[in-house]
Formats: structure tokens, sequence, C-alpha cells
């Protein structure tokens, strides 16, 4: 057990340290195809210049925020941050979604749905300190 602990933790490591990179080496690609210094990008974004030296060398990871600010600095669209190519990507067809309404109306005929909305009718008629009472005993018995 201890031994797949270790190898996830590995691999989530690897993942934070290769995303890392990849997005400093992308912003260090970017900033230097528009012969820009990290000085011209810290006067576009007030973002100090040892951060910028940072997230290039993969010592950091930006937020978004600051992802969006440094693609604004660069002149170029949000997507070109993670995309090589002029044209946004072509994005997969996942289907159509369901909307919120759609969502509810399955949980509100989900069985554990029909028991809570029965049991919340039931509660509502008894009084505080039953309430409180109840409470406790389900508190108790989950505990067991």
């Amino acid at each position: 057990m201890a031994a797949s602990h270790f190898f996830v933790d590995a691999l989530m490591t690897f993942m934070e340290e290769y995303n890392r990179m990849v997005i400093g080496t992308r912003l260090r690609k970017l900033r230097e195809e528009r012969n820009l210094s990290q000085g011209d990008i810290e006067k576009r974004t007030g973002l100090l210049r040892c951060y910028i030296s940072r997230v290039e060398n993969g010592h950091t990871v930006p937020s978004l925020e600051t992802l969006e600010r440094l693609a604004a600095a660069l002149q170029i669209p949000f997507y070109q941050m993670f995309y090589d190519g002029e044209e946004p990507p072509v994005l997969p067809n996942i289907g159509r979604r369901k909307t919120t309404d759609e969502i509810a109306e399955e949980v509100a005929h989900s069985k554990d749905s029909r028991f809570l909305m029965r049991f919340r009718s039931l509660v509502a008629k008894i009084n505080d300190r039953d309430k409180r009472l109840l409470i406790y005993m389900a508190q108790k018995l989950a505990s067991r």
C-alpha cells in the first residue's frame, strides 16, 4: 500500500514540475519571438522581473489571472499561451451537455432525494428541542 502512495506522490510531483517547465518554456519562447526582454514584460504587466524569471525557469506556476496579464503584454490571444498555432485549436465534439434544470430533475427523482424531502417535511413539524435530540442521535449512530 505504501509503495502505491509513493508512486502516486512521485507522479504528481513530476507532473507539477513538468507543467512548470512547459509554461515557463512557452513564455520565454513567446517573449523572445517578439524581441521583448523580461524588463519589457515587467513594464507591461507590473509583475516583477524576478517573478517573470522564476516562471520562465520553472520555479513558479502563475495563476490564470497572471497568465492573462502575460498574454496581454505579449499581445496574443490567451489560448496561444498553451497552443502553438495561428488559429484556435479545433475543439472535440463532446456532445450536448445537460442543463441545470435537467440535472435538477434527475436528482429530484433519485431515491435519496425522495427520502431527504420526506425527512425534511417531517423534521419541519417537530420542535427545536427534539431536532437537537435527533441530530445528537444521528451523530452517535454515524460515529459507530
